[in-house]
């Protein structure tokens, strides 16, 4: 019998991923009740403000120093896909666009030739705690398609497929599954390719549930099943213990079985640009002098410079979930 199972590996932080994606991020922090500056209502005494990873007392403040989160950073040649499952993000960029996201809601942002943003995590609970996580995921984008103009989308949760079976549900951000049709991506991204088979899927599988992949429209698409959450899960015959990365074929169709628990598993999947991939911090480019035009680049226009107050914005405590595109449309939410 063909192997179903090609490898597996352990999630470390980042996790390692395959092109045409570049590495994806899980935060998962239990962030105490908030205080008045939406920052948390605790004592930062013994932290590293300003790199602050180590995750004591369950959470982080990241490059933050009054809230959580990742202060004014510039970025190039690949997008970012932010599928926020609890908690908010507050987003400010150098177009002058802005939004408040979270509680299912996913942002697709293509850098391009290149954008300043700042991603801050408002505590916005006061009498109880304020969990977050978030996957972050960096996606490729092919040479002809570096520096196209920067451009961000908002999938809110209300909005996004879920695709419903006996025991399981996958909430479907990239690639058709079983009729459910997820929103259009960004017109330059990996994505919009109609050949790149790009897949973005969360799966939820009760314990004992069974689900069936289809098998990949692209057969040189590659498939990775991130394992985050669960007991066990067997994948063809094989069982697994959570928190490992398991690359499998894309194609045949793939049968997933839960253990005794509920299970959660990230799915990526695309068919690979197969360029050169030269990456210095937020850059990703082809080639080192590509790299070096970039950092030039930004040292030059910052990329339109930074309109707002402070390296590290969040929007007014009473705000809901919005976006303010970079074209003055505004999209409103409640919380």
């Amino acid at each position: 019998m063909d192997r179903i199972v090609l490898e597996v590996k352990p999630l470390g932080f980042p996790w390692v991923t395959a092109d045409p994606f570049l590495f994806c991020v899980h935060h998962d922090d239990a962030y105490p009740a908030g205080n008045e500056r939406m920052g948390p209502a605790a004592s930062l005494s013994g932290r590293n403000l300003g790199q602050d990873f180590e995750g004591k007392d369950g959470w982080r403040m990241y490059h933050g120093e009054v809230v959580p989160g990742f202060p004014q950073h510039p970025h190039r040649g690949f997008e970012t896909v932010t599928i926020v499952r609890r908690g908010y993000i507050d987003h400010s960029d150098s177009l002058g666009a802005a939004a408040r996201f979270g509680a299912g809601d996913v942002q697709w942002l293509t850098a391009g030739g290149g954008i300043v943003h700042s991603e801050m995590f408002p505590l916005l609970e006061r009498e109880k705690p304020n969990p977050l996580e978030l996957f972050q995921i960096w996606l490729n984008l092919p040479s002809a398609d570096k520096l196209v103009e920067p451009h961000f989308s908002m999938f809110w949760n209300r909005d996004i497929p879920r695709a419903t079976f006996d025991k399981a549900e996958v909430t479907v951000i990239a690639g058709d599954l079983d009729g459910a049709r997820p929103q259009a991506p960004p017109p330059h991204s990996w994505a919009s390719k109609p050949d790149s088979d790009l897949a973005i899927w969360c799966l939820g599988i009760e314990a004992g549930g069974v689900l069936k992949l289809p098998a990949a429209k692209n057969h040189n698409a590659v498939r990775t099943l991130y394992f985050f959450r669960g007991p066990s899960l067997k994948i063809g015959d094989q069982v697994l213990g959570s928190h490992c990365a398991v690359v499998v074929r894309s194609d045949v169709e793939i049968q997933l079985e839960a253990g005794e628990g509920h299970c959660e598993v990230l799915m990526l999947q695309g068919r690979p640009i197969g360029e050169p991939v030269v990456q210095y911090g937020p850059f990703v480019m082809n080639s080192r002098a590509q790299i070096q035009t970039a950092i030039d680049d930004y040292r030059r226009t910052h990329f339109g410079g930074w309109p707002w107050p402070s390296d590290d914005p969040v929007h007014d405590f009473d705000e809901g979930r919005f976006a303010k595109h970079a074209d003055g449309r505004v999209e409103r939410l409640e919380r």
